[in-house]
């Protein structure tokens, strides 16, 4: 009895550590290779207990099969350490599977009478093959011993007190095992400490425990809760089961029938028992939390909220109090304290000792229990109230900590709240950068409306005095050309006088020169002319003073004044008078000065040889003027600045270096100003067509006709 008591205790004691551990975290190596660990030694508990109390098949069988299941334990202890306690394997890929593929040898050889036979006296002995078995032995053990040792001599802290109890229990455990179940057996055929194999698993189940409770290894509540859980799952289904198996048939039916319906029933039972564990399983661990979680909470519940108050707005006082309201409400710590590093106590002492802190820490959290930190750090964590440090980043960019104080209750932080603000960490880390940058661009914001407004200002007070400089300009410049006027006017007049003969008669040589005077003379009266123009359009004073005339004798007379200029330039000036052509009401004085600058334009940049051709038609609805030329053309870059004031192309300005830019742009001005529009078209080395249309609205009215006097 006292050997059942202890196999029930090892086996069941192994088997709920493992199955909760697993059920902690399925998807980690170390939990699946610890549930590996603890199946091993239970299922060799077993059949260790089994060869002493032998059934179905001979002891010998027995015997062979405690030592394949010991075999096996060999082989999950060396594979749990090359895990334990990370995630991460140590040693090499090939000797892991060699190992497995040994294993499974020895665990088909020792069911062989070649490593256990029967003697005469009906007793199992040893035989030569059993060496393999111990090599397995020796080398599984102690290559997981020797996996855990080099763990153990980089480990600091919390980590090296576990391995160090692992270790000696695992060393404790195997050794009076190999002891008592192989050596005394082996060697002195004493069979009498079989029994107690299964409790030296205790010793090794004991420091884990101990790790546990200590050191939290696991989480000790976790273990219990779901030891009970699973408890009270099993002994529900069994209830079920052995009611409605035996209990009903036993009431109900008579004898004869009762072992017959036993087997329907059992068939029936069977299928909604299986399918229904996972919803009865759900139902007690509602009911273990309650009992041992009583602050426990749900942490995708807790996430909901989170992310809800995160989208709700971009204000960081706001999010910093409701997101700490949030976490406070499910962990309950006495304290939370954002440290971010926008703000003005980011030069505090204690920011500086956990940006010091967090360069050595990989996590982004950091738990005071669980620290391997040197005295004086975990001292001034105590100083400061600080259980839970976060630390708050996205890539490789802080933004600040998240410290938590001690728990109200005093309980220390769970797997559970470790998850939680991991998870959260990120989450307000995204927002508050969301946060930060909307802030930065709202104040980036305000700073330029300041600036504009402050720019503004000061052009306002460059425009005024823009305008006054531009006015006095302006006063000048119409000044400057009544001043200039009168006697380049007189200039002009003499130089006709002498040209005509009326001064006596001059040689040819004199009468070129002369007449590139007055040529020059007649330009420098345009030029005051467009001056005293834009003076006029500045003041208001630009006036149109249409009167009757013939556009078709206005160009005869200011082509001859030209014929002089195209001739020296050896450009062909062409034009053909219409016979008849309507009279147009226009400003005869600057129409003719709009005419004169598009043929002199057109001379200048003409190359020798080229030739201009002037054209007035007479249409339907309009009259349109053209003077066509083959010179340098426009630009097509440059073409939609050309009637702006003074502005000149570029292949212009090397053609004509004296020109001011001011013909065009009063061209335009006066037919626009007389209702027309300008006609223009260019292209670069080909030629240019300068013009302008008006409509026949323009015709002046037909002469009445005098009445005769009586």
């Amino acid at each position: 009895m006292f050997e059942l008591i202890i196999l029930a205790a090892s086996a069941t004691i192994n088997l709920l550590l493992g199955l909760t551990v697993y059920q902690k975290n399925p998807r980690s190596a170390t939990s699946r290779l610890f549930l590996f660990l603890t199946l091993s030694f239970a299922l060799w508990s077993t059949v260790n207990y089994i060869s002493l109390h032998p059934f179905l098949f001979a002891q010998i069988v027995w015997v062979r099969l405690v030592l394949a299941c010991a075999a096996l334990l060999c082989l999950a202890v060396f594979l749990t350490f090359t895990v334990f306690p990370s995630n991460s394997m140590v040693g090499s890929a090939k000797i892991r599977s060699g190992l497995i593929l040994y294993t499974l040898c020895v665990m088909l050889l020792v069911m062989t009478p070649a490593a256990f036979a029967v003697n005469h006296a009906g007793n199992p002995t040893p035989q030569p093959g059993i060496a393999f078995f111990t090599l397995l032995v020796i080398f599984s053990l102690g290559g997981g011993i020797v996996n855990l040792a080099k763990k153990l001599r980089h480990a600091t802290g919390r980590t090296k007190t576990q391995l160090r109890l692992v270790v000696a229990g695992l060393i404790v455990t195997f050794g009076l095992i190999f002891i008592s179940n192989f050596l005394l057996v082996v060697l002195f055929n004493v069979h009498n400490l079989i029994s107690f194999g299964p409790a030296y698993t205790l010793i090794f189940c004991g420091t884990i425990a101990y790790a546990i409770i200590r050191h939290r290894l696991f989480d000790i509540r976790a273990v219990i809760a779901r030891s009970v859980g699973y408890l009270l799952v099993i002994g529900a289904i069994s209830l079920v089961y052995s009611v409605g198996l035996f209990g009903v048939i036993d009431v109900l039916f008579p004898r004869p029938y009762q072992e017959f319906l036993r087997q329907i029933i059992s068939v029936i039972l069977i299928a909604p028992l299986v399918l229904s564990f996972q919803s009865v399983k759900r139902f007690f661990d509602r009911i273990t939390n309650r009992v041992f979680y009583r602050n426990y909470y749900e942490p995708q519940l807790v996430l909901d909220a989170l992310s809800k108050v995160l989208v709700h707005s971009i204000d960081i006082t706001y999010l910093k109090k409701q997101s700490a309201k949030v976490l406070a409400d499910a962990i309950k710590p006495r304290e939370i304290t954002y440290w971010l590093d926008s703000e003005p106590h980011s030069k505090a002492p204690e920011v500086a000792f956990l940006r010091k802190l967090f360069e050595r820490q990989r996590n982004n959290l950091f738990i005071l229990d669980e620290s391997d930190e040197a005295h004086d750090v975990i001292q001034r964590m105590r100083d400061l109230d600080i259980a839970v440090a976060v630390h708050l980043r996205i890539n490789l960019q802080t933004l600040g900590y998240i410290t938590l104080s001690f728990k109200e209750s005093g309980e220390p932080y769970s797997d559970n709240d470790k998850r939680l603000l991991s998870i959260a960490a990120g989450e307000i880390a995204i927002s508050l950068q969301n946060a930060l940058q909307f802030k930065e661009i709202k104040n980036f914001n305000e700073t330029l409306q300041q600036k504009i407004v402050e720019a503004t200002k000061e052009l306002r007070r460059s425009n005024e005095k823009l305008k006054e400089l531009d006015e006095t300009k302006d006063d000048f410049i119409s000044m400057a050309s009544h001043q200039l006027r009168t006697p380049l006017t007189s200039v002009k007049g003499y130089l006709s006088l002498v040209l005509d003969g009326d001064a006596g008669p001059i040689k040819a040589t004199q009468r070129e020169l002369l007449g590139q005077a007055f040529i020059s003379s007649q330009r420098m009266v345009y030029l005051i002319s467009d001056l005293l123009n834009v003076s006029r359009l500045k003041t208001g004073k630009f006036i149109i003073e249409a009167t009757p005339v013939n556009l078709a004798d206005m160009i005869v007379d200011e082509i001859a004044q030209l014929k002089e200029a195209a001739a020296s330039r050896s450009v062909e000036l062409i034009y053909n008078k219409p016979t008849r052509f309507p009279t147009l009401m226009l400003d005869e004085t600057k129409t003719r000065q709009v005419i004169m600058n598009f043929v002199d334009n057109a001379i200048y940049y003409t190359p020798a040889g080229g030739h201009i051709r002037v054209e007035v038609e007479d249409k339907t609805s309009t009259v349109e003027l053209r003077v066509v030329d083959d010179g340098i053309g426009v630009p097509a870059h440059e073409q939609r600045h050309l009637f702006t004031k003074f502005y000149r192309a570029g292949n212009a300005r090397k053609a004509r270096p004296d020109g001011t830019g001011l013909g065009l742009f009063m061209a335009k001005k006066v037919i626009v100003a007389q209702g027309g529009a300008i006609i223009f078209e260019s292209h670069e080395g080909k030629g240019s067509t300068f013009g302008f249309t008006f409509r026949k609205d323009k015709l002046a009215p037909p002469l009445q006709p005098t009445l005769a006097e009586d």
